[in-house]
């Protein structure tokens, strides 16, 4: 009876080590930078950021291929920023942009010109969108396009909430996740600095967070002075790729 109880109160002790040393684990915060293509010095100065940041290249852009090389050069992770058509009467010509009326032969030319603009491109997020994100069929066709290209994934930068594109991908197989905040919905350092600390918050409550900027002075004044503090107030900062590989890994 000695032993067996030993066993059992091991046992326990055990149980407690294990479930408390996931209790315990760090919130982690993923950090994407949109918008690179067109500006080579803010881009360059956003690739210099400390840590595993990620970068979104707008495919088509001036400075695109220069930019993806040189992120991933510097051992950061590159996604396409694919445009999408943002409102019925948008008239912005964003170069490779998909829109609404284009035919599947097109959307499917228009994705792979687009994928092929951005070397070393990992995974797809979406710029602007609004109004195709809300269009099924055509949120089926790009996870389609997605899934036949082997390990790329989707991050919808969700910038409207009647998005589809995350129920639209999840019914397809394809790994995706949305976008939590806005680091820089204007560019008031104050606003910044206000979106940076609720980003901290939303990781504590919900154990990680995806976080969208752009290479803004304001915030890459912000992360250049912020990011290195993170480990030490407690945070993980971890790549994309990272963090959607351990939230698959822990999906039932």
């Amino acid at each position: 009876m000695t032993i067996l109880r030993v066993c059992l109160l091991s046992l326990a002790l055990l149980f407690l080590l294990v479930s408390g040393s996931g209790a315990t684990s760090q919130p982690r915060i993923a950090i994407i930078i949109d918008d690179l293509g067109y500006r080579l010095d803010a881009g360059q100065r956003a690739i210099g950021l400390p840590g595993p940041i990620s970068f979104a290249v707008l495919p088509g852009t001036p400075r695109a291929e220069l930019l993806a090389v040189q992120a991933h050069n510097s051992g950061k992770e590159v996604l396409l920023h694919l445009p999408l058509q943002a409102s019925p009467n948008d008239k912005t010509q964003e170069p490779l942009g998909i829109n609404l009326d284009m035919s599947r032969r097109e959307f499917s030319e228009t994705f792979e010109q687009a994928l092929t603009s951005v070397p070393f491109a990992i995974g797809v997020n979406s710029h602007r969108g609004g109004l195709l994100t809300r269009h099924p069929g055509h949120m089926q066709w790009l996870m389609e396009e997605i899934q036949a290209r082997e390990n790329l994934f989707f991050i919808d930068s969700f910038t409207t909430h009647k998005s589809v594109a995350l129920r639209i991908a999840n019914e397809a197989g394809v790994d995706a996740r949305k976008r939590d905040v806005f680091l820089d919905p204007d560019r008031e350092p104050e606003t910044v600095a206000r979106e940076f600390e609720r980003m901290k918050r939303l990781a504590e409550k919900r154990g990680s967070v995806v976080a969208i900027g752009h290479p803004y002075s304001a915030t890459l004044d912000l992360l250049e002075r912020e990011l290195p503090k993170l480990a030490a107030e407690g945070y993980e900062l971890v790549t994309i790729s990272k963090l959607m590989r351990r939230e698959r890994v822990q999906t039932p």
